[in-house]
């Protein structure tokens, strides 16, 4: 068995997949981080767009999105640190000339309806 994107020790279809088909909801902000990065190993454009906050959604264009997922080999994720709120994270990649690079983020989710959205991060 391989492990989820996300660096869970099970598998992505027991993991991250079934909150990026919109089989269940994301139940913290963690969770939705880690299916967002899985989402970007796998291009679900789609997912990314519609788990950003509605405030911040006209800000990102899905086929860019969907491109820098695409150009970018990502390798694993590490959770630094994790409120209720927020989550921080090394995301580890190689880009599209295959140089190794290492996104740092501290990112804010809020809790809207029941359901968890990415609103920003600070690099």
């Amino acid at each position: 068995m391989t492990n989820c994107f996300c660096g869970a020790s099970v598998s992505f279809e027991n993991c991250c997949e079934p909150y990026i088909k919109g089989s269940k909801y994301a139940p913290t902000a963690e969770t939705l981080m880690r299916s967002r990065y899985s989402a970007f190993a796998t291009g679900a454009a789609d997912y990314l767009v519609n788990t950003k906050h509605s405030s911040k959604r006209k800000l990102h264009n899905k086929s860019e999105i969907l491109a820098w997922s695409q150009s970018n080999q990502w390798l694993r994720l590490e959770i630094l640190a994790v409120t209720e709120t927020t989550v921080t994270f090394n995301a580890y990649y190689l880009d599209e000339n295959l140089k190794a690079q290492i996104h740092y983020e501290h990112s804010t989710f809020k809790l809207e309806n029941g359901k968890w959205f990415y609103v920003d991060g600070e690099y």
